[in-house]
């Protein structure tokens, strides 16, 4: 097992790392109190202490201390750059490692994961690779969601009744929509809201997203590859070869032929274009249209919330058509949070009357998975329930 001490007295850093998903980080200003505290617990227990970088004599004496207490004990210099005499000082006395003062939530995590994983600590060899970087909601966030969810239940109960018999009354098909989608750690569950298009829309949406979608970026027609030529390329069972000229790397299968640079331009749009989103969508319903005005189809999430699929706020979960796309290494972050009901890039969108690019809108949730606190989810919320009517027709 492993456990993780913060000694020092940065509040900015205190409040970052009281919300590392899956940590409870043990708070002290002084090297004996950190030593003791490893002491106190099993030979089994590994540490980690994040030690903020202060009087480099005073820092020495800390470090050389606990080494010498407890061998176990892996320690991190949270610092900003350091002289090259510092360097030297700090190695010399058994520093482990170093990482910026100003680390995110999630460099944080990536750095205990990786040292756990490196060190053969947290997680037995035949887990290590399926728990690594998984997000674990706080406490007191699965708390808060589950308190929310449940009331607004009971409050919204008579909304819910006269949407299911509006919807029931325009076309005769079912109330609710359920969809796949990918949340948290890219786990896949079943997505619930009041139906506001017609019967198998979904199938139209294809050929909707080429003409319509709101992310789609134009390009000439003699770069674009097809997508079959992507999908052989991708394929394991289609074997290519590569030939090199004198001015481009051409990639050769069975039934195609085309440049690199474009094989690689075609997968980066796909990437940067991966969210769709139709505008003046011709497939809503008249009930549709309204309750999607004031947000209302989404109201059976409340339900995903309470089964623990998703959080009131967070990053929205993705079809599985968009996750597939968000899968490079500059993507994971946004699936290291919690997925949500509203969350940063709604407020942010609705905002700007829905005009936000593809690149625009995976920062934001990278920022959200980064920066999330108590606080930050309370002004969401509030922003969402002052400005849930949108103003655009998306």
């Amino acid at each position: 097992m492993i456990g993780v001490i913060y000694l020092g007295t940065n509040p900015q850093t205190q409040e970052r790392l009281k919300y590392l998903p899956g940590q409870l980080v043990k708070m002290t200003t002084n090297y004996k109190d950190a030593a003791m505290l490893c002491e106190k617990t099993s030979g089994s227990q590994h540490y980690i202490i994040f030690l903020e970088k202060g009087n480099k004599n005073e820092d020495t004496v800390a470090i050389t201390y606990l080494k010498k207490v407890y061998k176990d004990v892996y320690i991190i210099l949270l610092t900003g750059e350091l002289s090259e005499e510092d360097r030297k000082a700090y190695q010399a006395c058994g520093i482990n490692d170093t990482i910026s003062d100003l680390a995110s939530i999630v460099e944080l995590n990536k750095k205990i994961q990786f040292i756990a994983d490196r060190e053969g600590i947290l997680f037995d060899s035949a887990e290590k690779k399926h728990k690594m970087l998984r997000f674990k909601i706080p406490v007191w966030k699965r708390i808060f969601d589950l308190v929310f969810s449940s009331i607004a239940i009971i409050v919204l109960s008579p909304v819910f009744l006269i949407t299911a018999l509006a919807i029931k009354l325009e076309d005769k098909g079912p109330v609710l929509f359920k969809s796949k989608r990918v949340g948290t750690n890219y786990t896949v569950f079943d997505f619930l809201k009041f139906r506001s298009m017609r019967v198998n829309a979904d199938r139209t949406l294809k050929e909707l997203s080429k003409s319509q979608n709101q992310y789609a970026k134009s390009a000439d027609t003699e770069d674009i590859i097809t997508d079959e030529m992507l999908e052989m390329a991708l394929d394991a069972d289609h074997e290519s070869d590569v030939v090199i000229s004198d001015e481009e790397v051409m990639l050769v299968g069975d039934d195609f032929v085309v440049s690199e640079s474009d094989f690689n331009k075609q997968k980066t749009e796909e990437i940067n274009n991966a969210f769709v989103k139709i505008e003046n969508d011709p497939r809503i319903t008249k009930v549709g249209r309204f309750i999607r005005k004031y947000s209302i189809d989404e109201l059976p999430q409340l339900i995903n919330i309470l089964k623990g699929d998703m959080s009131i706020v967070g990053n929205r979960p993705l079809p599985l058509y968009e996750a597939e796309k968000l899968t490079a290494d500059d993507c994971i972050d946004r699936f290291m949070a919690p997925a949500g009901l509203t969350g940063l890039w709604q407020v942010e969108e609705r905002g700007r009357n829905g005009n936000m690019s593809a690149e625009e809108r995976k920062q934001l949730d990278i920022r959200y998975g980064q920066t999330y606190s108590f606080m930050l989810d309370m002004k969401i919320i509030f922003r969402t329930l002052t400005a849930f009517v949108q103003k655009g027709n998306v």
